[in-house]
This record gives structure tokens, C-alpha cells and sequence, in this order.
């Protein structure tokens, strides 16, 4: 697992969300640890479903999300 793997070949998230992250250029798990939590959850199509499988995926890779 590295920080550079690509989220949408990684997990199983909703198309709005995967859509939400491409749009917000949110494309590896180093793109994802450079935004705060709160802002990842403002994107329109990211919900609390969403982060069952971000954060552990973030926290496995070493990587955690900006202090808001």
C-alpha cells in the first residue's frame, strides 16, 4: 500500500462520491491527506459512508488528514 495508490482502483465508494473526489482533483491518498476532514465532508456527494472507507485506508497508508 502506498500513498500514491489510486482511491478509485482501492475502494468501493459511491459514484457521487468517486465523482466529488475527481472533481475536487481528490485522485490518490496523497491528494486526500492534503484536505482537512471537514472539507472532504462539504464535497457535494461525500457522506458518513464515505468515510468508513477512507479513513481506515488513509490510516493504513501512513497518512492522516489536514488539522482543520
Amino acid at each position: 500500500m502506498s500513498p500514491d495508490d489510486p482511491i478509485a482502483d482501492t475502494l468501493k465508494l459511491s459514484r457521487p462520491a468517486h465523482r466529488a473526489l475527481l472533481h475536487a482533483g481528490i485522485v490518490t491518498f496523497a491528494d486526500l491527506a492534503q484536505w482537512s476532514r471537514p472539507d472532504v465532508a462539504a464535497l457535494h456527494g461525500i457522506g458518513p459512508k464515505s468515510f468508513v472507507e477512507l479513513d481506515p485506508a488513509l490510516a493504513e497508508r501512513g497518512l492522516g488528514y489536514r488539522p482543520a
